[in-house]
């Protein structure tokens, strides 16, 4: 894991330097068909990285997006007019069978199918029409880390090309500052401290942040076993935030823009109720937490810092997990392929 973590520069640099013709290719000829609605398809990390192409398109491209049920047609064999919408499936290995049947029907369906993996010979990349390959190199750690942040700028160029834009510039610097971002580990050993003895822990964000909430929980629990739910800061208020007492661990990250504009009101709940609140963000939120790690966003787009906010938890992640005697490399009843129906 803690390899694959360092070799995340690497891959974002690779995609944008040898990826981003094909991905611009691709998404000149889904633009040409003019879809009409976007469905996204995954599971677990990868439906992370889905949630945040629904923001990515949502915003900057008005494009109406939905999470997908597969079930619907795996097992429900329902069969609805799928005609001018793009499905998109997003899925690193691209070898679950859920995903392969259901990018199947759609197409079958009338869609326009794209793939989005790690393996450009894999049964997905097969099924679907087009296919984008997120160049990020074998990954043998059962926890997904350099997957995650390949598939987060595939789609941010995806995306930008979809609406004729040239995603490159605004994410050419995102390799340099991973490789910052990443360079301190010995600031993320000292937070992980504090999750040690942890029975469970809250995670919040709002807007491009929330996908990397519900990214970093996921693997906080698939490495370190510790419970950890994921909310929006407006979910949050709506009652979960009754649990949160002077003692209660929460994550927050606010992201530089709008997102973490949003997430203020939420942060001064917290606060009041005395929560131990480690915020990831910018130096001026991180002076009024109990902890946390300072990103270097200035100047970074709002909707390409989520590539960088996870990379601290990512660390975070690993380091508690070792901080509790466990390995991060052999996490129990795991498979790196999961084959549901």
């Amino acid at each position: 894991m803690s390899r694959e973590i360092a070799e995340q520069p690497g891959a974002l640099r690779r995609l944008l330097e040898e990826g981003a013709p094909r991905i611009r290719a691709v998404a000149g000829a889904i633009a040409a068909r003019r879809p009409r609605f976007v469905l996204l398809t995954a599971r677990g990390t990868s439906d992370n990285a889905a949630l945040y192409a629904k923001y990515l398109l949502e915003i900057l491209h008005g494009l109406p997006c939905g999470l997908t049920s597969m079930s619907t047609t795996t097992a429900y064999d329902a069969r609805p007019d799928l005609t001018d919408v793009l499905v998109i499936t997003v899925s690193q290995s691209g070898g679950s069978p859920d995903l392969v049947a259901s990018t199947r029907a759609a197409r079958r369906a009338g869609a326009i199918t794209l793939a989005v993996t790690n393996n450009a010979d894999s049964p997905l990349a097969e099924a679907a029409e087009h296919h984008i390959d997120i160049l990020a190199g074998p990954e043998r750690a059962l926890p997904a880390t350099k997957t995650y942040t390949a598939s987060l700028l595939a789609l941010y160029l995806f995306v930008e090309a979809l609406r004729g834009h040239d995603g490159v510039p605004a994410a050419a610097r995102l390799p340099e500052l991973a490789e910052r971002i990443l360079a301190r580990g010995e600031e993320v050993r000292e937070l992980a401290g504090r999750y040690r003895f942890a029975e469970r822990m809250v995670l919040t964000s709002r807007g491009y942040g929330y996908p990397t909430v519900k990214e970093a929980a996921l693997k906080l629990m698939e490495t370190s076993y510790v419970p950890a739910l994921s909310y929006s800061g407006a979910d949050l208020l709506h009652g979960p935030l009754a649990m949160v007492d002077n003692v209660f661990p929460v994550i927050a990250v606010v992201p530089d823009g709008r997102g973490g504009q949003a997430l203020r009101p939420v942060l001064e709940r917290l606060r009041e109720r005395g929560a131990d609140l480690v915020v990831v963000g910018s130096q001026e939120r991180v002076a009024e937490a109990s902890a946390g790690f300072v990103l270097p966003t200035e100047g970074v787009a709002e909707e390409v810092q989520p590539i960088l906010e996870i990379l601290p938890l990512q660390l975070l992640a690993m380091e508690v997990t070792l901080a509790r005697g466990q390995d991060p490399d052999a996490p129990r009843s795991l498979a790196k392929v999961t084959e549901t129906h």
